[in-house]
């Protein structure tokens, strides 16, 4: 089968990430078009050799393109439609029904208790939404948290398949030799205690209340690596100059060499409010790292000692952090549940069968 792949843009994310990693391990030829945004991940699709194109939308409502995409997709001659992201499932559902196109199906990477992908729940967004949703034959939902929240937003339920984000260990495994590399490069000392937080720098990651609540337990020994960028960036240098820990947190900006960067750590911590699968909290326990997390729907079932439920104020995470500090680097070890549940090879299987069996049925 012939699948095009449709996602609002292509910047470091997680929906951008898990894309790319499906995309080496499908058994289907794979086209990509980014509505807009070819950014560092449309490269590394593109070099991994799945061609992408960027349609370089400039506005929410350049309807124009879903006649552009209707184009491609009959030019194209393609079987499965797969849509990622609110905007791309807005125009890709409607071009692919549009296209008469086989199979069409969505993923719903990210869609929280008040907003989808950072943008709020209103009345349209929900609407259009739904509206559209109906053009489609299933939406995948990453979590059981996705799927409860899409059927409260009126989503039938048997219109909802849940297949988990799957993980590529092999891309996040711990290496020494870049642990060392990465901490000489900050001018970090190999004996110092590094927490760190990775994602985007939003306001519904906390990291400011990382940044509080370590400021207390850094000492001399221990500094907070801050991975990513946004618009929350200026905001948090705030925090952490006005907790006097400017020159303990370092901020390295977006990094494209996760591996590394985890393996430059001793402890990770995910702080968001709200969370649908939380992929960066498994990369980190892929990597071997104790975490401190307040929310992650993807170790709901799995018992693991390596990974501890904090509360999401200050105070909490500075008890848990400073316990953490005190105990000192431990032994990087895997937890085995997360591999046989997550692999990407399994993961990417489920997928393809997906597609496999709606094209059946039509």
């Amino acid at each position: 089968m012939k699948v095009l792949h449709v996602i609002t843009g292509l910047g470091v994310g997680g929906a951008e990430l898990q894309l790319r990693s499906m995309l080496r391990h499908t058994r289907h030829p794979s086209d990509v078009v980014t509505l807009y945004n070819a950014g560092p991940v449309a490269e590394m699709i593109r070099t991994d050799g799945t061609p992408v194109r960027d349609l370089g939308m400039t506005s929410n409502t350049q309807l124009s393109m879903v006649l552009r995409l209707r184009a491609i997709l009959r030019e194209g001659r393609y079987d499965v439609v797969h849509n990622h992201l609110y905007r791309a499932c807005i125009y890709g559902r409607t071009a692919a029904w549009l296209a008469r196109t086989p199979v069409v199906v969505s993923t719903e990477h990210s869609i929280g208790e008040t907003h989808l992908e950072r943008r709020r729940m209103t009345r349209g967004v929900q609407g259009l939404y739904l509206a559209t949703e109906r053009l489609g034959d299933t939406t995948i939902a990453v979590s059981d948290a996705v799927r409860e929240r899409l059927v409260n937003w009126g989503v039938r339920a048997g219109r909802i398949t849940v297949i988990p984000n799957g993980l590529d260990f092999r891309r996040v495994a711990f290496d020494a030799d870049a642990r060392d590399k990465v901490r000489a490069g900050f001018g970090i000392d190999p004996g110092t205690y590094v927490i760190g937080v990775l994602g985007r720098l939003e306001a519904n990651k906390r990291f400011d209340l990382v940044i509080e609540a370590a400021s207390k337990v850094l000492g001399d020994k221990a500094v907070v690596l801050v991975i990513g960028k946004g618009t929350e960036r200026e905001r948090l240098e705030a925090v952490a100059r006005a907790c006097g820990v400017a020159d303990r947190v370092i901020f390295t900006g977006e990094r494209h060499d996760v591996a590394a960067m985890l393996s430059t750590l001793d402890l990770f911590v995910a702080s968001s409010k709200q969370e649908t699968f939380g992929l960066s909290v498994l990369e980190a326990l892929a990597n071997g790292i104790r975490v401190l997390y307040t929310t992650c729907p993807a170790l709901d079932g799995i018992d693991t000692a390596r990974a501890r439920q904090v509360p999401g104020t200050v105070d909490g995470l500075r008890e848990a952090i400073a316990t953490e500090i005190l105990a000192g680097p431990r032994d990087r070890v895997p937890v085995p549940a997360i591999e046989r549940r997550y692999g990407i090879e399994a993961i990417t299987d489920r997928i393809d069968s997906l597609y496999e069996n709606l094209g059946g049925k039509r």
